[in-house]
């Protein structure tokens, strides 16, 4: 018999074809230029070398093959930096802006060490690319493989999380603090972090020179094959990718899957007025999409260019970047920003069934991986509920703003809100998707913090230097009375309540919640709605909040804790609200008075009862679930359904009441009154849960 033996170093990469490409006696380089007519290879020896300390010529009758040039250079190894420079035409009109001075990033880079440098000669020296040796002792570890349907994801920052000296961290705003604060992520009970992106952006300006208002979101990706080298406790050229990696094991060892946010809409190099990195340099009109027979640049990424990512050679790049991630980085998945964007053509055009896009959801090498889409885009593309086929998840804009309308107290909105508190069938079911396909929240880094949503009517801006004319003007928030911090007891009281009453949404609703960090602590930015550009304590996470609203963060884990444990409110297919003989439905509506729910009234009250009777079977936890919501500014008198007098309830959540009594973690609150009276307070929710399974049919 043979005996099956696992080497203990084996492990599965995914080696490229393009870039630094390591060998055992040198480095092969290869690149891809159809229109370049000449191709150099820059060598530096060290990271505040201003110039290459050899340059290497690639010769055209021996070096190139087909559009790919490629050289192999003797006696380099891992760490040796290096960059591309290529001569060509500098015809816009044709799409072409080759510089034969630029020092180029290669587009399949795997690291970048160091800034900008200082130029007194208008040469752009950007930061230097790195040789990497792809290895790792992962041991053992895998993806996770957790199904969506049990996914509670986490949005945070790796700088922002730990960069603030509340933090206490050895390494503060690093991939290290990250993993410093893995108790705190599993205390909370998130299944996933969503890393903003981690993708080499500019850090200070492409002269060597400070900014006013550095970037810090990322959004501005020039070498999307590398993590960030800002991230890193080392400054050692390419230590950015072992501490990365390490963050990822680590994270895996404690339950928790990592999910990028990838922007392949656009990158740093901007329009027509913006510098000469990497891909401008060679071959422009592949790598983007072009106006006006050239000269200008389509711009359906509000950031002045946009990645052709329907162009045969770019989305072979896209995949191999994405392949890259996962199986040389363990990633379990991908957050697309501004998505709609891979669903245009290479004139800019929306198709149908767009390669790229299907391609990515049939990839045998991502199929452990979790995609999802911001399916909308600058130019005016929403295709939130008509994105891709079953495999993609999206970011639900319209959960977000019908749940934060209701709360508010928007009349005319109870349908709408049951649609997305029961998973937004009208967005998925028709195309035969399922609940999980939408990931609902309520706020990401793109607006107001949840604080902030019941704190500011209004965005302040002012800080971003753009006259408060950036952000978005329809934040759907209110203030309660003052605009801002108020030492007033019952704005504060109501205020909380409101918090309470959109993580109860979030974490009742069926489909996935994403939740962004802070929320569970009313992090603030101080009314800024938009801030991309604050790399400062307006974004970064105050520790000191952790304590300060502890009542708050242990409302949240009590809430995820039962998520996790609670089949009945993460289906895996869409209710329907039909009663299989002798049964009753898997979800009925009420009105607070137990009685039909006027669908065309105003009244913002609703009792929802959930049955698992046809769960339990598979799910012995399954229990039922009965949701009260008043979202009016009165008190009101609710009246249980007689369909829910036979259960033995228990109150689960109470968010007008104090703590402790506004959460029972343990599932083991009170029962009911006798007579099913009770009365909600103003803006409240109360979830009762029945202290047995139901009985099988």
């Amino acid at each position: 018999m043979l005996m099956r033996h696992v080497h203990p170093k084996l492990q599965f990469t995914y080696t490229m074809p393009y870039g630094a490409i390591l060998h055992e006696n040198g480095v092969q380089f290869v690149v891809y230029s159809r229109s370049a007519e000449a191709m150099r290879l820059l060598l530096y020896d060290a990271v505040e070398d201003r110039e290459p300390i050899e340059i290497i010529d690639f010769e055209r009758a021996t070096d190139r093959w087909g559009d790919i040039w490629s050289i192999f250079v003797p006696g380099l190894s891992a760490g040796q930096l290096y960059h591309f420079q290529a001569d060509g035409p500098f015809d816009p009109a044709n799409g072409h802006r080759f510089n034969g001075r630029a020092r180029l990033i290669d587009p399949y880079a795997k690291a970048l060490a160091g800034n900008f440098q200082e130029s007194t000669d208008g040469v752009i020296r950007p930061p230097k690319c790195v040789v990497v040796d792809d290895y790792f002792d992962w041991e053992g570890d895998r993806h996770l493989r957790r199904p969506i349907s049990e996914t509670i994801i986490y949005e945070t920052h790796v700088k922002g999380f730990t960069k603030d000296p509340s933090s206490q961290c050895k390494n503060p705003g690093t991939y290290a603090g990250i993993i410093e604060k893995i108790p705190y992520l599993k205390s909370l009970g998130v299944t996933a972090v969503e890393l903003m992106p981690i993708h080499e952006f500019p850090i200070g300006g492409i002269y060597g020179q400070k900014l006013e208002r550095e970037n810090y979101w990322g959004y501005d990706s020039m070498a999307f094959f590398s993590p960030h080298r800002g991230y890193a406790s080392s400054n050692e050229p390419g230590s950015q990718v072992n501490e990365f990696k390490q963050m990822v094991k680590a994270l895996h060892e404690a339950g928790m899957e990592v999910i990028l946010d990838v922007v392949f809409n656009h990158t740093a190099e901007g329009n027509e007025m913006g510098p000469t990195l990497s891909f401008k340099g060679l071959e422009n009109k592949t790598y983007y999409m072009l106006a006006n027979g050239g000269t200008h640049y389509m711009n359906y990424s509000g950031c002045g260019n946009t990645v052709n990512g329907n162009h045969p050679v770019v989305r072979e790049m896209i995949f191999h970047c994405l392949r890259h991630w996962v199986h040389n980085y363990h990633i379990d998945g991908f957050r697309f920003d501004l998505a709609s964007i891979l669903s245009r053509d290479r004139n800019g055009n929306l198709v149908p069934n767009p390669p790229l896009v299907e391609a990515i959801s049939e990839d045998p090498l991502l199929a452990d991986t979790k995609i999802i889409a911001e399916a909308w885009d600058a130019a005016g593309a929403y295709q939130v509920g008509s994105f891709g086929d079953l495999r993609w998840a999206e970011w639900n804009g319209r959960y977000r703003d019908d749940v934060r309308r209701f709360w508010r107290g928007d009349r005319g909105l109870l349908g709408a809100f049951v649609t997305r508190l029961a998973g937004s069938s009208d967005l998925y079911e028709h195309s035969g998707r399922t609940p999980h396909c939408s990931i609902n929240f309520i706020t990401s880094h793109d607006g107001f913090t949840m604080s902030d949503m019941v704190s500011y009517r209004d965005k302040h801006n002012d800080a971003n230097g753009e006259g408060n004319r950036d952000g978005d003007n329809n934040n759907y928030a209110d203030n309660y009375g003052v605009e801002g911090p108020t030492t007033r007891p019952e704005i504060e009281n109501l205020r909380q309540r409101q918090i309470k009453n959109f993580l109860a949404t979030l974490l009742m609703s069926q489909g996935v919640p994403m939740m962004v960090m802070g929320d569970e602590c009313r992090r603030t930015q101080k009314g800024n709605n938009n801030a991309y550009c604050q790399d400062n304590n307006i974004s970064w996470f105050d520790w000191s909040k952790v304590n300060q609203n502890k009542d708050l963060l242990r409302f949240t884990q009590g809430l995820i804790k039962f998520r996790r444990v609670q089949p009945t409110i993460r289906r895996e297919s869409f209710l329907t609200g039909k009663a299989p003989e002798g049964a009753l439905p898997d979800v009925s509506w009420y009105s607070a008075l137990g009685t039909a729910v006027d669908w065309h009234g105003e009244d913002n009250t609703l009792i929802c009862l959930l049955k698992a009777e046809d769960l339990v079977e598979k799910h012995p936890e399954a229990r039922d679930v009965l949701i009260l919501i008043n979202a009016t500014s009165e008190p009101r008198e609710f009246i249980l359904p007689p369909v829910a007098k036979g259960t033995k309830w228990r109150l689960f959540i109470d968010t007008a009441a104090a703590t402790p009594y506004d959460i029972y973690p343990d599932f083991d609150g009170p029962p009911p009154p006798r007579s099913r009276r009770l009365t909600l307070s103003y803006r409240s929710t109360c979830v009762f849960v029945a202290e047995d399974p139901p009985r099988l049919v």
